[in-house]
C-alpha cells in the first residue's frame, strides 16, 4: 500500500511539474477569481438571508472545491476537443456546458435543498428548473471563462511557436550558409596557395606579398557575403580575378582568363560565391589535368528570357578521367544549382555540357528576377527584424 500511494505522489508530482508555468499561473488566477465572487455572496447571504448560518460558509466552501476541480476538467476537455475540427469543438463544448450546468446545480440542489429534507426526483426537478431562470447564467459563464481562458492561451502559445520555428528557420538558414561558403573555399586550393606562399618567399617576396593579399581578399569576401543576402555582379566577378589569379601563381602560363560580361550586368544583385565553384571546377576537371593548359571564359549578357550566364574552358571535358555532367555535378555544383533554384525558381537549374574540347557550364536568371530576389530578401530581413524585437 505503501509502495503504491508513493507511485502515485511521484505520478502527480511529475505531471504537475510538466505543466507549463503560464497555465498554472492561469488556473490560480481563475479560482482567486471566483474565490473572492464565492466568498463575497456568501457573506451577503450568510447576513442578509440564513440569519448568521455559519453553515453557509461551509457549503460555499465545498462549492468552490467543486469549481476548482471542475476548471482543471474544462481545460483537459477543452484540450480534448481541440484536436478536432472547429464544429465538433463547438458541439463538443456545447455538451459540456449542458453537463457542467447540471452538475453544479445539483450541487446547489444538494446542499441548499437535500440536506433540508428535500429529497425526492420532483423536488430536484422543480429547483433545476428555477434555475434555468437567470440564475443559470452564472454557471454558463464559468464555462465559458475557463474555455475562453484556455482558447487565448492557446492562441499565445501557437504565436510563440511561431517564433521560435521562425527563429529556428533562420538560424539553420544562417548555418547552411556558413557551411555551404566554407565548403566552397576548396580545403586543396588553400593548402596549394600556401604552398606556392611558401616557394614564392625564398624567390619572390614581393609576389608572395601579393598573392597573401589575393588570398586575404578572398576569404574577407566569403566571410563578408555570410552576413549578406546578394552582392552586385561587379563584386562577384573581382572576386573571381582574385581567385584566378593564385590559382596562375600555380598553373602560371597553363591558365588563362577571359571575361565577356556586359556593363549593364555589373551593377545585378546575385547570391553571393554563386560563380566560384563553376570556375573552380573548369580549373580543377577541365584545365588542371591538361598538360597545356587552357582558358576559362567567363560570360554574362542580357537576353530576351533573362540573363544568360556561362563558364566555358577548353581543358578535357569528355576525356577527362572524372567527366562531369547533369547527373554528377559534384557538391560544390549541386550545391550552386540549389541555391539558383532557391532564389530564382527552377528555370535558374544549371546546365553541364561535357565537350570534346572543354566543359560548358551555363545557368539562365529569368528576367523577373528583381522582383522575386528583392521579395525574397525583404522576407529574410523582416523576419530577422521580426525576431530581434
Amino acid at each position: 500500500m505503501g509502495r503504491f500511494l508513493a507511485a502515485i505522489r511521484t505520478w502527480v508530482v511529475n505531471t504537475y511539474e510538466r505543466i507549463p508555468t503560464k497555465w498554472k499561473i492561469a488556473y490560480l488566477f481563475i479560482c482567486l477569481w471566483y474565490f473572492v465572487n464565492y466568498a463575497v455572496s456568501a457573506f451577503f447571504q450568510w447576513k442578509l438571508f440564513e440569519a448568521y448560518n455559519d453553515e453557509v460558509f461551509w457549503d460555499t466552501l465545498y462549492l468552490f472545491e467543486a469549481l476548482a476541480i471542475s476548471v482543471i476538467l474544462i481545460f483537459l476537455w477543452a484540450r480534448f476537443l481541440f484536436k478536432y475540427k472547429i464544429y465538433l469543438q463547438v458541439i463538443g463544448h456545447f455538451s459540456g456546458l449542458l453537463v457542467y450546468t447540471v452538475i453544479m446545480e445539483s450541487l446547489f440542489y444538494f446542499f441548499d435543498m437535500y440536506l433540508d429534507g428535500y429529497t425526492t426526483f420532483q423536488d430536484w426537478q422543480e429547483y433545476m428548473m428555477d434555475l434555468l431562470s437567470w440564475d443559470a447564467m452564472r454557471f454558463y459563464d464559468q464555462y465559458i471563462i475557463v474555455a475562453a481562458v484556455f482558447y487565448i492561451l492557446r492562441y499565445f502559445e501557437t504565436l510563440q511557436r511561431r517564433d521560435h520555428e521562425k527563429s529556428d528557420l533562420l538560424i539553420r538558414n544562417k548555418e547552411m550558409q556558413l557551411t555551404l561558403l566554407k565548403s566552397q573555399i576548396n580545403p586543396h586550393f588553400l593548402f596549394n596557395t600556401l604552398n606556392s606562399i611558401s616557394m614564392l618567399i625564398g624567390a619572390n617576396k614581393e609576389k608572395a606579398r601579393k598573392v597573401i593579399t589575393q588570398l586575404s581578399d578572398v576569404f574577407r569576401y566569403a566571410l563578408d557575403s555570410y552576413g549578406g543576402y546578394t552582392v552586385k555582379l561587379a563584386q562577384e566577378i573581382e572576386f573571381i580575378e582574385n581567385y584566378i589569379k593564385i590559382q596562375q601563381v600555380r598553373f602560371e602560363d597553363r591558365l588563362k582568363f577571359e571575361t565577356d560580361i556586359a556593363k549593364s550586368c555589373l551593377e545585378l544583385d546575385i547570391p553571393p560565391m554563386i560563380l566560384q565553384p563553376l570556375v573552380e571546377n573548369s580549373v580543377k576537371y577541365g584545365i588542371a589535368p591538361k598538360r597545356q593548359g587552357g582558358t576559362i571564359k567567363l560570360t554574362v549578357r542580357p537576353y530576351k528570357q533573362g540573363i544568360f550566364f556561362e563558364v566555358r574552358d577548353d581543358g578535357l571535358g569528355k576525356h577527362a578521367k572524372k567527366v562531369l555532367d547533369g547527373n554528377s555535378s559534384g557538391v560544390g555544383l549541386d550545391n550552386t544549382n540549389k541555391r539558383l533554384t532557391n532564389f530564382f525558381g527552377p528555370s535558374a537549374k544549371i546546365k553541364i555540357q561535357a565537350l570534346d574540347d572543354g566543359y560548358v557550364v551555363s545557368f539562365m536568371v529569368p528576367e523577373k528576377f528583381k522582383k522575386s530576389l528583392n521579395s525574397k530578401k525583404k522576407e529574410l530581413i523582416d523576419l530577422e527584424n521580426e525576431i530581434e524585437s
